[in-house]
């Protein structure tokens, strides 16, 4: 009996300290700071999975990004577009009113020829 309360007894007491020398007795004793490798818990395999399913998840973002930016696109071009030909035919009114009808829709004409060589260079 005496070796098995020897084990109890060791067992229970703890490595005596002493006094704090701050005299503050009633403070939580803390231990060192050590930060703990996240990555050594998990193996290889999973690392790459979860690199997979990571970069799986960024294209996704990117794709739904690019085309959630070209629908932006797109209605911003259909109102310039849209303005643009409000001033066109603005203008050509405004034209209509001075000159003779014939005459304003030749000149349209003749726009339209030249806008579409620019274009094609």
């Amino acid at each position: 009996m005496a070796v098995s309360e020897d084990k109890l007894v060791a067992q229970e007491t703890k490595p005596v300290k002493g006094e704090r020398v701050s005299k503050k007795g009633w403070k939580v004793e803390k231990d060192a700071f050590r930060v703990k490798s996240l990555g050594v818990k998990s193996s290889w395999a999973k690392k790459q999975e979860q690199r997979l399913k990571d970069q799986q998840v960024k294209a996704k973002i990117k794709e739904l990004k690019e085309e959630k930016e070209n629908e932006r696109k797109q209605r911003v071009q259909t109102i310039k577009d849209r303005r643009e030909k409000q001033a066109e035919k603005e203008r050509y009114e405004r034209l209509a009113a001075k000159m003779h009808a014939k005459k304003v829709e030749r000149m349209r004409k003749k726009e339209k020829r030249n806008k579409l060589l620019k274009e094609g260079r």
